[in-house]
This record gives structure tokens, sequence and C-alpha cells, in this order.
């Protein structure tokens, strides 16, 4: 199974402490979108899980923990855009996001 981390919002940049618990407590509950009421648990271990993708316009917040993922492959989609503060308040500038990218490269491959 790939488990799509990042599709509703940008995990890494904004929620990486709660990813990694769901990693050590290995599963996550997930609520259907469009049914408040139906809720999924996922069971988050390698036996199951073949990769994890991850998608945000900020990877340092979880680049010193890059080896808890190791074991799930790990494919990331690293957004970069020129925008300043006031379109993007919670982005770091893109030479920043650049520095980052290399950095998480280095890491994994």
């Amino acid at each position: 199974m790939i488990i799509n981390v990042s599709a509703r919002t940008d995990i890494p940049n904004y929620y990486g402490d709660w990813l990694f618990s769901r990693l050590e407590e290995g599963y996550v509950l997930v609520r259907n979108p469009y049914s408040y009421h139906q809720v999924t648990r996922y069971e988050l271990n390698t036996d199951v899980v073949d990769s994890i993708v991850l998608w945000t316009k900020n990877p340092a917040p979880i680049l010193d923990r890059l080896e808890q993922l190791k074991p799930f492959h790990p494919y990331f989609f690293v957004t970069i855009t020129p925008y300043d503060k006031e379109i993007e308040k919670q982005v770091p500038p893109y030479q920043e996001v650049i520095e980052s990218f290399h950095s998480l490269c280095d890491q994994l491959y």
C-alpha cells in the first residue's frame, strides 16, 4: 500500500510531530471528508506500507528525523515558489527551501 500523507495539508511543514507519533503508534485514523461519520483505521508498518508520499513546500521541519521515515521508502514532492510573505506567510524564502531540498536529497538518496 502507498500512503499519500500530504494530500490535504502540508504535513512535513506543519504537523511533523503528529506524523512521527502516528508512525510510532503504528496506525492512523482518517475521517472521510465526504462522510463525516466514516473513519478508517490504517496500519502504518513496513509489512503493509510500501511507500509514504509526502507533499510539502518546506521539508526543513522534518529533516532531522528522516531516519524514521527510511523504512517506509519515502517519496517527496517539494514545491518551490518565489512568493513572498504576503502570499505564503508560513513558507520560508525559496532560497531556504532549495537548501532544505538539497539536504533532503543528500540524506535520502
